[in-house]
């Protein structure tokens, strides 16, 4: 299985847009439509198109923060694998993926992720691939996890 990012484009975008998570997730990501538009606003934004053999399968986005002083900081804020697509470890790969290319980019401070705290699947999930929970977004109530540099 070959899982790859690539950047959202006139080519992959109608495929990305109708991609789909099962009905119980709705309520955990944003519509990848809403997601590629909030980008488009936002030059530290970073819309990416997961692919598995060829295929668009997902999305996911993260954003940069620069520091003057210190090494730059990610969040990873969006993350759906289409729900035909899932149970076949292309969420884990993605992830994998998009470490690797924030790691490519040089030293960072931190690398955080966030979730609702009932969803155990996503607890689960981050914390295999190295994410450590710090604590409480106090906006949104939702767990923030994160990896260090």
């Amino acid at each position: 299985m070959d899982i790859a990012l690539k950047d959202v484009s006139r080519e992959n975008f109608d495929a990305v847009i109708a991609l789909e998570v099962a009905a119980l997730q709705r309520g955990y990501v944003a519509d990848n439509l809403y997601s590629i538009a909030e980008s488009s606003l936002h030059p530290t934004y970073r819309p990416r198109a997961i692919y598995c053999d060829g295929e668009v399968v997902g999305f996911l986005m993260y954003e940069s923060f620069d520091h003057d002083d210190r090494p730059s900081a990610y969040n990873i804020f969006r993350l759906m694998v289409d729900r035909h697509h899932q149970g076949r470890g292309i969420g884990y790969g993605a992830m994998q993926c998009v470490l690797d290319e924030i790691r490519a980019q040089g030293p960072f401070e931190r690398i955080a992720i966030c979730y609702v705290a009932t969803n155990q699947v996503a607890r689960d999930f981050y914390a295999s691939l190295g994410f450590q929970e710090i604590g409480l977004n106090e906006e949104t109530g939702e767990v923030i996890a994160e990896i260090r540099g």
